[in-house]
């Protein structure tokens, strides 16, 4: 059996202002940072074989801090990557919903009927992101793998291997150093652990869940 640890990055300042990032390379805030620690902790004395990342410094931190502790280094994946926001990126969720209301709110309604201004669809990530689980999952069989990626292409990676199509994806929770475990075996991926946030519980009051 393969198992895949598929975490989120920690917070940033775009996060907590919810203005929409995308492939925008925004670094972690001092609450990522701490996130980012205690999600290493989470990981402490299990055997993990390969760390792959987003090469976005908000996943790639992420992925460092999990990675120190077991003398690994952080191998880039291109394929899990955030969706690219295009027009969007820098903009307010407040600022998109007032001046781009019809695809806002197919996004917010019909988010898989989308492809954003100048950006992708949930589809075009889907098929990268999958198309990259499988690549991990068939070089490394048996072992255990983190891969360190975004809200989106986690939802997606969730739904697919599920197999419910992409009008699910708000139906699917991931707060920031979300830790979900999908496993493989026999050809079949089993969801064993969605979303557990319980390594943030030392931050308390500095944890606000903002499903953004």
């Amino acid at each position: 059996m393969t198992s895949i640890y598929l975490v989120r990055h920690g917070q940033t300042a775009w996060n907590r202002e919810e203005i929409f990032r995308g492939k925008t390379d925004i670094p972690l805030d001092e609450t990522g940072l701490r996130q980012a620690e205690l999600a290493a902790k989470y990981f402490d004395g299990m055997e993990i074989h390969r760390i792959y990342s987003s090469p976005l410094s908000r996943a790639w931190e992420t992925a460092r801090k999990i990675a120190q502790p077991h003398s690994l280094k952080v191998k880039p994946l291109e394929g899990i990557i955030d969706l690219s926001f295009g027009n969007w990126e820098g903009h307010s969720h407040e600022e998109i919903r007032r001046n781009d209301q019809e695809i806002y709110r197919l996004w917010r309604e019909e988010p898989h009927r989308v492809r954003l201004p100048g950006g992708e669809s949930l589809d075009e990530v889907r098929v990268r992101a999958m198309a990259s689980l499988e690549e991990v999952i068939r070089n490394h069989s048996g072992k255990t793998l983190v891969l360190v990626s975004h809200r989106v292409v986690n939802k997606v990676l969730v739904c697919g291997i599920l197999g419910l199509d992409n009008s699910h994806f708000w139906q699917i929770a991931q707060d920031t150093t979300a830790i979900n475990l999908i496993q493989y075996k026999n050809g079949k991926y089993i969801l064993s652990l969605m979303n557990e946030t319980c390594h943030l519980k030392p931050l308390k009051e500095d944890l606000v869940k903002v499903d953004f």
